[in-house]
């Protein structure tokens, strides 16, 4: 797929891909063997058919094609860009065995825009209404799923979002490089015109908590994420300079900092350090990139290999001039005498046996620190549920970690009426992971509802 020349591209936030052609994707469409028995639908986690809508792509039936997909997908412009397709269905492509598997993420993206930029996107078809109501805490991948399903059955269905627009994650923890503005909200806008309200800045659990909007609504299904950002607990972390990869691009995200006509406060030096190997750590560096910094440095305490982020992220931020400084865990952040950061203490790490997650655990080297000079520094590390959790829906259970405890299949808790899905049960997962979940949970929602009566007049 032709992208941006990287010495263009970080002086812009418009997306790095340029997309396929028609002839481009047809071709590719055609790599397709067609299997009798598909693989790469066991790998999509809401089995789109992915023969049947490359089979549209070959013979020219593009926006057929997105129509096909949006049976079990929603938002095919969102996952085709930002869904690891090459840990997921492309991964079970029998051409990639030997060779290259079908691009199926670039096809997906590929027919959705063209849908969109040609006037063809239809409106799915909907159930008679059932005067059954639904509410949604959060508005991010999770939820706007579970909102478009049940709103297709013929609910009507409410979303709550804290912010001031709809999108969660996809809106301020993604930057518009990787998915541009247009695309999530030409989608968004689809689960509006289903008839779905979506309430802005309503903070569940200040302006209401689940118990009092159970009192209007039938069900409620929480989806509010795990936005609360990890930190490293070291000396020096209070520093000026120093912050977390969420409040960085939600920052960035949420106040227009990408763009010149607005006086955005959002601090980044010219030495910046990132530390985590995930994809969030690439958007923070590549982010920091288009903001100015002349030096941007990726600190991982594995090696390449067990680093989680997309083999795509890693190598567009190379291409960008991110460095990265591999088996280097920082111990100790140095500020001068006004508190503002000036470097960072790391020590070398090496690669022991293997941990819970099946990666290699690093192990310090005694005596090997070393300090770098930073000017800032961003952790990405991971994040954990969203601190209001307890106060939206006092008396639910959560384990260890802080998360809510739900089926994974339902997405039923332990208290009737109350349903939960996405990154605030499972952890920080992907947008698509997250969708499956909201897909599951409002099958079981509109299951559930037709075996009890509706509380509401």
């Amino acid at each position: 797929m032709p992208e941006q020349p990287a010495d263009v591209r970080v002086g812009n936030f418009d997306e790095v891909p340029l997309g396929y052609d028609e002839q481009a994707a047809m071709r590719e469409a055609g790599r397709c063997l067609q299997c009798k028995n598909p693989q790469c639908v066991a790998g999509c986690p809401v089995a789109v058919q992915i023969p049947e809508f490359i089979a549209l792509v070959a013979e020219g039936k593009f926006s057929e094609a997105a129509r096909k997909i949006r049976e079990t997908n929603v938002f095919p412009a969102i996952c085709g860009r930002v869904c690891p397709q090459e840990t997921q269905c492309e991964e079970l492509c029998v051409l990639g065995k030997r060779g290259e598997p079908v691009a199926i993420g670039r096809l997906e993206r590929f027919v959705a825009d063209y849908e969109r930029a040609h006037g063809e996107v239809e409106q799915p078809e909907q159930a008679v209404p059932t005067g059954r109501k639904v509410v949604i805490v959060g508005s991010g991948p999770s939820g706007l799923a579970c909102a478009a399903d049940l709103a297709r059955l013929g609910h009507s269905v409410t979303v709550l979002e804290l912010f001031h627009k709809p999108g969660g994650v996809l809106r301020y923890g993604i930057p518009p490089f990787r998915l541009p503005r247009e695309a999530l909200d030409a989608e968004i806008d689809l689960v509006r015109n289903l008839g779905v309200e979506i309430r802005p800045n309503f903070v569940v659990g200040r302006t209401a908590t689940v118990d009092e909007l159970l009192e209007e609504y039938d069900v409620a299904f929480i989806s509010m994420g795990a936005g609360l950002p990890r930190f490293l607990d070291l000396p020096g972390e209070n520093l000026l300079g120093v912050a977390s990869a969420n409040e960085f691009l939600t920052r960035v995200n949420l106040m227009q900092a990408h763009r010149a006509d607005y006086d955005t406060p959002v601090h980044c030096g010219q030495n910046v350090v990132v530390i985590g190997g995930g994809n969030v750590a690439m958007d923070a560096a590549r982010t920091a990139r288009r903001l100015g910094a002349e030096n941007v440095t990726i600190v991982y305490r594995r090696s390449r290999e067990e680093m989680p982020a997309r083999a795509e992220e890693t190598h567009h931020a190379e291409e960008e001039g991110v460095k990265f400084l591999l088996l280097a865990t920082p111990i100790e952040f140095l500020g001068d005498d006004e508190q503002w950061l000036i470097g960072m203490r790391c020590q070398r790490m090496e690669l022991g046996e293997p941990d819970e997650s099946g990666r290699r655990r690093p192990v310090p080297i005694a005596g090997s620190e070393f300090d770098i000079a930073c000017d800032t520094a961003i952790s990405a590390i991971g994040s954990g549920p969203h601190p209001l959790l307890k106060a939206t829906a006092p008396g639910l259970d959560v384990n260890e970690r802080g998360y809510l405890v739900a089926d994974p299949e339902t997405g039923a808790t332990h208290r009737a009426k109350v349903f939960a899905g996405g990154d605030i049960v499972t952890g920080a997962a992907t947008v698509i992971e997250a969708m499956g979940a909201g897909r599951r949970a409002a099958q079981a929602i509109d299951e559930y509802m037709a075996n009890t009566p509706p509380n509401h007049e």
